[in-house]
């Protein structure tokens, strides 16, 4: 039985983010406990995918590992529930964390961005996992926007005035990361594409928000500031910082020109993160993370060990996967969990 607990995480900018625990309980509970959810459906068997050389795994050599799982917009905990269950019966340690305005996390005072939850969400959350509970070992695994979300948080831990300072290196601490679904800048493949992002960000201005319920685009609703950040990264196929500043010499090193002072380019950084990153894309997803958008942010990552693949029915897969289905079908949970849970005991430690 898995079971789920929660904790608070107070961030530098005081909010409360909650962090589930999800373990393989030995203990029996009553039927009727929210804390507890039957995953026998997804009882499926590890390490089938011919794509990974790990011909020695099975389950008899899993080693235990922390897995911290999170999502990204219009979701909460529900949406890394079922895969952390699967890999909890493992024996995986397993973590969600859910951003601010998410699930059980605080409902922030000031507005926020997919950087805010970066800067200051995720911050939280690594200095509980390795400065409270000490863990020894973290392997990420995100969908969607919170791959980005990882990708700035890492990122941020570079720069120089964080290394002077006595933050720690956590890329150096994080064994492998695996990313369903993710891109910041690719999202426009053409006019058409453009068009549509453009339109969807002019009615998020005038409504306010959208509606990702009666839209049936999940559990939570997305103001337009969270969202006017990706809007912008895609139509400007950039991905820069919306408050971070970057030195003029770190600038001159990369674009070897400038006159002052500009907003942190984070895709200028991204080689910079040597963990191994396997990345997932959708063949269905034609909107928030295309193939081609996923493809072009994993290849800014250059680590010749990262494994990239898209699923598709074209290249011998159950489906065609959209962007939820992805992560979270029965078919998601036959061939591609097994795959993840392969690239975790790969890079255990």
């Amino acid at each position: 039985m898995i079971t789920e607990t929660l904790n608070l995480v107070t961030t530098k900018d005081g909010e409360q983010i909650a962090v589930w625990k999800v373990v393989n309980s030995i203990k029996n509970r009553p039927a009727f406990d929210d804390n507890v959810f039957d995953d026998s459906d997804f009882d499926v068997p590890a390490f089938e995918n011919p794509n990974f050389d790990n011909r020695e795994t099975g389950r008899s050599a899993i080693k235990a590992q922390n897995v911290l799982l999170t999502h990204g917009t219009f979701s909460d905990k529900k949406a890394c529930l079922r895969i952390a269950g699967y890999l909890a019966k493992l024996g995986h340690h397993c973590y969600i964390m859910e951003w601010r305005d998410h699930g059980h996390s605080s409902a922030p005072k000031d507005k926020f961005n997919f950087e805010t939850v970066a800067t200051y969400d995720l911050d939280a959350t690594f200095r509980y996992l390795f400065d409270e509970l000490e863990l020894d070992n973290l392997h990420c695994v995100t969908h969607s926007g919170g791959g980005v979300c990882l990708t700035m948080f890492l990122i941020q831990q570079l720069l120089p005035q964080n290394r002077s300072s006595q933050s720690t290196d956590y890329i150096d601490k994080l064994s492998s990361i695996s990313m369903f679904a993710c891109q910041a800048y690719g999202a426009v493949l053409d006019p058409k594409s453009y068009a549509r992002i453009l339109a969807t960000k002019s009615f998020n201005r005038l409504f306010g928000y959208i509606p990702a319920k009666k839209l049936k685009l999940g559990t939570v609703n997305e103001s337009y500031h969270t969202m006017v950040q990706w809007y912008d990264w895609n139509l400007n196929k950039d991905f820069k910082s919306s408050f971070i500043k970057q030195p003029v010499a770190e600038q001159k090193a990369i674009h070897q020109k400038a006159a002052q002072d500009e907003n942190l380019d984070y895709r200028q950084h991204m080689p910079k993160i040597t963990t191994p990153i396997y990345a997932i894309s959708a063949k269905g997803d034609n909107f928030i993370s295309p193939t081609r958008g996923c493809k072009l942010f994993f290849d800014d990552f250059s680590n010749p060990s990262n494994v990239f693949q898209e699923y598709s029915t074209a290249n011998g897969h159950l489906s065609d996967y959209t962007h939820s289905r992805i992560m979270m079908s029965r078919d998601a949970a036959k061939e591609i969990w097994p795959t993840v849970a392969a690239w975790i005991n790969k890079h255990a430690k």
